[in-house]
């Protein structure tokens, strides 16, 4: 798996449990959801993304 693949899994999960998290125990929540949103439009825009950092780290490609 590549890395771009590798965040793209991340953040789906992500936004998954996060919508989990908000329905079934608080509805703050869907701050989290907002979170990996605002992290995948700015690291379109400077190159700079901490999933793709620690997926590197983990060894993905």
């Amino acid at each position: 798996m590549t890395v771009e693949n590798g965040v793209r899994v991340l953040a789906g999960c992500m936004v998954l449990l996060s919508v989990i998290l908000t329905v079934f125990v608080h509805p703050n929540f869907v701050w989290l959801t907002v979170f990996v949103g605002v992290n995948l439009i700015q690291s379109a825009f400077t190159g700079i993304c901490p999933a793709a950092y620690f997926l590197k780290k983990l060894g993905l490609n």
